[in-house]
């Protein structure tokens, strides 16, 4: 059954020119039917490239804006219209542009889980895998660091001559994982080691052997002669390693991580929201912005790629 709404999926993209993209966290199922996978930004970087006039993101809505901005002229569907992300979300423009006010000489830096409308008030974006390198190479000081402050806590640490403020956000999937559950995990696995994403606590990362983004663990694994890992961030990451790479032993960290609304995407959901672009028929769900909007949230993108990002 899976198989053949695989096949189902892989004819209609075909047949209507449609790129699909997925998130790396989503299911196995997902990846198999999709174009490209990996990070959000390197997923909307992939379909800025691409001819197709239809994309597809299998992710949640933030990742969909983001595609979107880097192709206005492209159609850009979620698969599920629900999917959010609490991080992009618990924080708004009148909230940053307050403390802007307060605080006229900090600069902004954006961490790319931010929605469209935080990004247009904001001087610079990130992702994880950039965030240091970006930061570092900022002429500004004194700056705000949003939304995540474990990520910011670990460019902080990464970039001591800077003087970056943090607010209380993050990932709230990452920030449930102790410093307790990393030593139990240890305890239970004491010759892997230890892969964890920024977006954790400082008393998780500090017990890593490797911080880095979700591309950079997977990356990490694979080119690793360790043939043992726990991996500290969402649990579908554990369960791709274990079929890139058979002969080695991957274990999640905690039970805790794993991200709802990623799970939100069904192999179901990919298939419906294809079959309706073929069909016309309106309900996929379409991200729609304006040019006034991409226009302003492109700011801090484009200055995230003229520092190298």
């Amino acid at each position: 059954m899976i198989r053949d709404i695989q096949d189902e999926i892989i004819r209609l993209k075909k047949e209507n020119d449609i790129c699909i993209l997925a998130h790396s966290y989503q299911g196995h199922e997902i990846l198999e039917v999709a174009d490209f996978t990996g990070d959000s930004y390197k997923l909307s970087v992939d379909a800025s490239k691409v001819t197709n006039k239809n994309i597809l993101f299998c992710g949640v809505h933030f990742m969909a804006e983001t595609a979107k901005m880097l192709s206005p002229d492209k159609h850009v569907y979620l698969a599920n219209p629900l999917a959010g992300c609490p991080m992009a979300e618990q924080m708004d423009p009148e909230m940053i542009t307050e403390i802007k006010n307060r605080e006229p000489d900090r600069k902004v830096v954006a961490y790319i889980n931010t929605t469209a409308a935080l990004k247009t008030v904001c001087d610079v974006c990130v992702t994880s895998s950039s965030a240091v390198k970006i930061v570092s190479s900022m002429e500004d000081k004194k700056l705000l660091f949003i939304p995540d402050c474990n990520l910011g806590a670990f460019v902080q640490k990464a970039c001591p001559d800077k003087d970056i403020m943090l607010l209380n956000g993050g990932c709230p999937v990452h920030a449930a994982v102790t410093g307790d559950e990393v030593r139990e995990a240890k305890a239970l696995h004491p010759g892997a080691l230890v892969l964890v994403h920024p977006e954790c606590r400082p008393e998780v990362s500090e017990q890593a052997d490797y911080v880095g983004s979700t591309a950079g663990i997977i990356n990490f694994a694979r080119k690793s002669e360790a043939r043992e890992f726990i991996i500290g961030t969402e649990i579908s990451i554990a369960e791709h390693l274990q079929y890139d790479c058979p002969d080695k032993r991957f274990y999640i960290m905690s039970k805790k991580i794993v991200c709802p609304n990623m799970k939100l995407t069904t192999l179901s959901e990919v298939y419906n929201t294809a079959r309706s672009i073929a069909a016309g028929d309106g309900e996929a769900f379409e991200i729609l912005m304006s040019d006034e909007l991409i226009a302003k949230a492109r700011v801090c993108i484009d200055e995230m790629l003229r520092l190298g990002g």
